[in-house]
């Protein structure tokens, strides 16, 4: 497994941007596909998007495809998740995890996941 920790959530009007971090301190890192998942007040936790472990293949939800991007630095073991033209939706603590599986969507198939990080979107 590897340590994951979240951070650059926060509060921020409709419309506008954050960029979330994952930062690791394993070796693994490197060589683990990785992904982001959230979970809204009430709901149930929800696939984000996720990203191989060289950064060449990326999958995303389809509620944030066009807003989303997610990167990942591995000579800083860091990954990233921009996110741009925020909608009172995705209001939820977000969550960065280990991929075991890349192109699942399932949390079956994530581990090692991070403490998270809280986005509220205000309308």
């Amino acid at each position: 497994q590897v340590q994951l920790v979240e951070s650059g959530g926060g509060l921020v009007q409709a419309g506008g941007s954050l960029r979330l971090s994952c930062a690791s301190s394993g070796r693994t890192f490197r060589f683990s596909n990785m992904g982001w998942f959230r979970q809204a007040p009430g709901k149930e936790r929800e696939f984000v998007a996720s990203i191989n472990w060289s950064g060449s293949s990326t999958n995303y939800a389809d509620p944030v495809k066009g807003r989303f991007t997610i990167s990942r630095d591995n000579a800083k073991i860091t990954m990233y998740l921009q996110m741009n033209s925020l909608k009172p939706e995705d209001t939820a603590v977000y969550y960065c995890a280990r991929n075991l599986a890349f192109g699942s969507t399932r949390q079956v198939d994530f581990d090692s996941w991070g403490q998270g990080t809280q986005v509220t979107v205000s309308s």
